[in-house]
C-alpha cells in the first residue's frame, strides 16, 4: 500500500507542474486549473488510505468544507474575487498553524527537526491568517483601504519579531516543557500578521495578496515535514514559489521593491507633489457626443480597472465591443498588471464576460501602438494610467510603468467623480486635452452607448 501511495502522489506533483504551467497563459487557465484540482484530488484520495485516520471525522469535516466551496464558488460574485482570495489564503495559513498545534499537543517531546517545522509552520500560518483577515478588510471595505501608520511602527513590529524568534529558540530547546512559550508564540505570529499588512495601502494589495499567498505555501510546506507527508511538502513548496515569483512580477509592474511595499507606508499621505486639488478644467462629455466619436472611430482600446470591477460593468463592455467590431473598429482591452486588486483580476472578470483571450494585450505589447488608436476607452482606472509616473519625480508613483492612455487620439475617462485614486493623487490625465470625462456610474454609461448603438 505506501508503494502505490507514494506513486499517487508522484503523479498528483506531475500533475500539479502541468497544472501551474497551464495557469500562465489565459487561453489555457481553465484546463490548468482542473489538471491542478485532479492532482489535489489525487493526494487527498492516497492520503485517506495512510493508516490510523479517523474516516468519520474526515467525512464530517470534507461534507462541511465541500458545501462552504460550493455556496462560495456560487454565491461570491466575481467582483468580490480578490477578498476571497484573502480568505482562501488565510484559511490556509490557519489550517496549518493547527497542524503544527496539534502535533506538538500529541507529542510534546518532538526531536530537535521537528520541534523547529512546528515552529515554522506555527508562525508563518499564524502570519498568514491574520494578515490574510486584515487584507480581506481593506479589500471588502471593512477596514480603511489606506496604510495606517502610528510613531514607532517599525520599532514594534521589529521587537515582536525579535520576541517570536527567542520564543522558538527556547521553545525548540526544550519543546517538553515548552507549552507556555508556545502558545505565547502564537500571540505574537498572530498580532506580528495584522501589524506587517495595517501600514500597506490598498494601492499595493496585488502584492500584498500575492505574497500572503506564498506565505500560505510556505506554511503548508512546514506543516507537511510536521507530519512527513510529501506530497504537501511538495505542493507547500509550489505554491510558496510560485507565490515569491508573482509578488515579485507584481513589485516590478509598479517599479518598486517589495520592502518599499512591506514598509514605506504608501497612500498613507494623500498629498504629493501635483496634489489631490484639481491642475486644471476638465472637459465633460454626455453619452450621445461619445457614441458619435466611437460610432467613426477605426480602433478602440478599453482599459479597465477596479472601477469596472465595482461596477460589475465586464457584460456591458463585452457588448459594447461587440457592436464597435460590427460596425468595423478594431477592439482590444489593455490589462495593466496591477489593475485591480488582486494579480489577473481584470483578466478574471473579462474572462467572466467572455471576452476573447487573443483580444487582451500586455501593458508592453499595447504601448507601443496605442498612439495609432482613435479612442482609448479608460473603465474605473486611475493610476496605472497617470501620465505623472513618467515625469512628475516627486510624485508617490513616479517609475511606475504606466499604460500611455494619454497618447491615443481621444481618451474617454469613466468615473463617478474627481476623487483620487488609492495612490491619493490626482490624474493629470484628466485634464489632457485630448481627454473627455464620462461622468456616472460605469456600468450605465456604457449601456447608454450601446443603446446608441442599438437604436
Amino acid at each position: 500500500m505506501e508503494f502505490w501511495i507514494n506513486i499517487a502522489y508522484i503523479v498528483a506533483t506531475a500533475l500539479f507542474i502541468f497544472g501551474l504551467k497551464m495557469l500562465s497563459s489565459p487561453a489555457t487557465a481553465r484546463k490548468g486549473n482542473f489538471i491542478s484540482s485532479l492532482g489535489m484530488l489525487i493526494a487527498v484520495v492516497a492520503a485517506l488510505l495512510t493508516q490510523g485516520l479517523s474516516f468519520k471525522l474526515i467525512i464530517i469535516a470534507a461534507l462541511v468544507g465541500g458545501t462552504l466551496g460550493i455556496l462560495a464558488a456560487r454565491l461570491v460574485a466575481m467582483t468580490a474575487m480578490p477578498e476571497m482570495v484573502a480568505l482562501l489564503n488565510g484559511s490556509g495559513g490557519i489550517a496549518s498553524l493547527f497542524v503544527g498545534w496539534s502535533v506538538y499537543h500529541f507529542t510534546p517531546e518532538a526531536d530537535l527537526l521537528t520541534s523547529i517545522t512546528i515552529f515554522l509552520s506555527v508562525l508563518i500560518g499564524g502570519v498568514t491568517f491574520t494578515g490574510s483577515i486584515m487584507a480581506w478588510g481593506k479589500l471588502s471595505e471593512k477596514l480603511p483601504s489606506k496604510a495606517i501608520l502610528y510613531t514607532g511602527q517599525q520599532i514594534v513590529n521589529s521587537l515582536i519579531l525579535i520576541g517570536i524568534i527567542v520564543c522558538g529558540v527556547l521553545f525548540c530547546m526544550n519543546p517538553a516543557d515548552g507549552y507556555t512559550i508556545f502558545i505565547v508564540s502564537v500571540v505574537l505570529a498572530l498580532i506580528l500578521g495584522i501589524l506587517v499588512v495595517i501600514p500597506i495601502g490598498g494601492a499595493d494589495m496585488p502584492v500584498v495578496i500575492s505574497l500572503l499567498n506564498s506565505y500560505s505555501g510556505l506554511a503548508a510546506c512546514a506543516a507537511g515535514f510536521v507530519i512527513q507527508n510529501n506530497i504537501l511538502i511538495v505542493a507547500g513548496s509550489l505554491v510558496g514559489a510560485s507565490g515569491i515569483i508573482l509578488t515579485q512580477i507584481m513589485c516590478k509592474a509598479m517599479n518598486r521593491s517589495l520592502s518599499n511595499v512591506l514598509f514605506s507606508g504608501f497612500g498613507a499621505v494623500t498629498k504629493k507633489a501635483g496634489g489631490s486639488e484639481q491642475q486644471g478644467e476638465v472637459k465633460p462629455i454626455v453619452v450621445e457626443d461619445a457614441y458619435l466619436i466611437l460610432e467613426a472611430a477605426q480602433s478602440v482600446v478599453f482599459i479597465p480597472g477596479y472601477g469596472m470591477a465595482v461596477a460589475q460593468a465586464q457584460h456591458a463592455v463585452r457588448e459594447l465591443a461587440e457592436l464597435l467590431e460590427e460596425n468595423g473598429a478594431e477592439v482590444n482591452f489593455a490589462i495593466h498588471p496591477v489593475a485591480g486588486r488582486m494579480p489577473g483580476h481584470m483578466n478574471v472578470l473579462l474572462a467572466e464576460a467572455s471576452v476573447p483571450y487573443d483580444q487582451l494585450v500586455e501593458m508592453d505589447a499595447i504601448n507601443p501602438v496605442i498612439e495609432t488608436y482613435d479612442v482609448a476607452v479608460v473603465i474605473g482606472a486611475n493610476d496605472v494610467v497617470n501620465p505623472a509616473a513618467r515625469h512628475d519625480e516627486a510624485s508617490p508613483i513616479y517609475g511606475m510603468p504606466i499604460i500611455n492612455a494619454d497618447k491615443a487620439k481621444t481618451v474617454f475617462v469613466l468615473k463617478r467623480s474627481m476623487n483620487a485614486g488609492f495612490a491619493g493623487i490626482q490624474n493629470e490625465l484628466f485634464f489632457y486635452d485630448n481627454t473627455r470625462m464620462l461622468f456616472g456610474d460605469a456600468k450605465s454609461s456604457i449601456q447608454g452607448l450601446v443603446a446608441e448603438f442599438k437604436g
